[in-house]
């Protein structure tokens, strides 16, 4: 027998949850954002009104405001979304435990064992949970309803605002295959990029592409994407309030003043790698590999990646790694704007430790005393604060006073 997923999504959530408070601006193109005095100031969220004049999500507030004069922008309240997010989830686990967030807005459900309870109709409970979540909360959600995760992420962005989607594997290649590949879950630039090359466009011609070849391009993960287009994906929702290991950890960090030159850079990237580092050693995860995004003044970006070996959590090896990426790929004569660095290909600790013990003595004691001196850090900064110690390999000069990221920075887990 087949599973019955659903994958719920708040519409417009921070935006909509904005509205609850200004209702009378329901019907006007209204966005939340960051500072507008700031250069964080860029779009979070925009209501439907506001995606009819093209208004995106990241774009900065003045090329928002191009496309819309009379948009109404409000300010971010964070700790109110997550409260909100809270709620919805609390009422998800009232139809099934079998409960997991993907991101602050969106979350699976494994309703398998459960649809019976409440009727037998997967349809009509997705319609009944819509309706839910509207009369308690006054936000709307769009649900994809299909036989797995990847098909009812599918579904729910199928069709906007609160609507149903249904997916199953009679009409999954009339719905799924004509769809852009870039629409499938876990399909990133690069890989994009590699399938445009192949005339790989929509679900539908990766899935007819042959298995070996996309191995072959992309590796495991090509192998992945081409079972996730033909409905192969058999990954479990987990349990409601299961710890679910982060797939990468990243920081990222507008800087009030461009940096300019190579000691600059290197130094904002010494500062996002510790608070990397930092999270990576919390989760007790190890990075196979870390990616560089580099973003300058005119809002074009680059990034590159680079396997590591052995694992690390170590700033001073992501940051050793992240510079060598700048230096390959970047003119440092030209300013940068922006930069994050993000650890990729993740391990639990325990199974990088084991690797570690094939290398020569010399070799694991240096990184024993460097994984030592790190988590002293990390026990200052607990007791005093982020604040309280920086790295020793971050460049000690004026610009790293002057670019440094407030503690934490940007950061994301996925």
């Amino acid at each position: 027998m087949d599973r019955v997923i659903f994958h719920c999504d708040l519409n417009s959530f921070y935006a909509s949850v904005e509205l609850l408070s200004h209702p009378e601006l329901r019907h006007l193109p209204v966005a939340v954002c960051g500072d507008p005095n700031s250069r964080h100031g860029i779009i979070l969220a925009k209501n439907e009104p506001a995606k009819a004049f093209q208004v995106k999500t990241a774009e900065t507030i003045w090329q928002a405001r191009k496309k819309c004069p009379d948009l109404t922008l409000l300010p971010a309240h964070h700790g109110l979304y997550q409260e909100f997010s809270r709620k919805v989830n609390s009422l998800y686990q009232e139809y099934t435990d079998l409960v997991e967030p993907f991101g602050i807005d969106e979350s699976w459900l494994d309703v398998t064992g459960t649809l019976h309870l409440f009727g037998g109709d997967a349809k009509i409970l997705a319609d009944q949970l819509r309706s839910e979540v509207r009369g308690r909360f006054g936000l709307t959600i769009s649900v994809g309803v299909s036989f797995n995760k990847v098909f009812a992420k599918l579904g729910s962005d199928y069709k906007k605002p609160d609507a149903t989607t249904v997916i199953t594997r009679e009409n999954f290649r009339e719905l799924v295959w004509p769809l852009p590949v870039t629409d499938l879950l876990y399909v990133g630039r690069a890989a994009a990029r590699t399938f445009e090359q192949f005339g790989i466009r929509t679900i539908g011609q990766l899935a007819a592409f042959d298995r070996e070849q996309l191995y072959t391009l992309l590796g495991k993960n090509g192998a992945q994407l081409h079972s996730f287009a033909c409905g192969e994906d058999s990954s479990p929702v987990a349990p409601a309030g299961q710890y679910t290991p982060p797939k990468s950890i990243g920081n990222g960090y507008t800087f009030p003043n461009d940096l300019q030159g190579r000691e600059e850079i290197r130094a904002g990237i010494a500062q996002l790698a510790d608070q990397v580092a930092v999270r990576l050693r919390r989760h007790s995860m190890k990075c196979q590999g870390i990616s560089l995004s580099i973003r300058d003044p005119s809002f074009r970006d680059i990034s590159r990646q680079t396997r590591l070996d052995p694992p690390t959590d170590l700033a001073r090896e992501l940051t050793q790694a992240a510079a060598a990426l700048v230096d390959s790929c970047w003119n440092m004569s030209a300013p940068v704007r922006a930069l994050t660095v993000t650890a990729i290909y993740l391990i639990p600790a325990m199974e990088a430790s084991a690797q570690l013990d094939l290398f020569s003595a010399g070799q694991e004691e240096k990184r024993r005393r460097l994984e030592r001196l790190e988590g002293a850090m990390d026990a200052i900064r607990s007791k005093y604060g982020p604040g309280a110690i920086a790295p020793a390999s971050a460049p000690r000069d004026p610009g790293r006073e002057r670019h440094a990221p407030p503690p934490g920075g940007s950061s994301f887990l996925f």
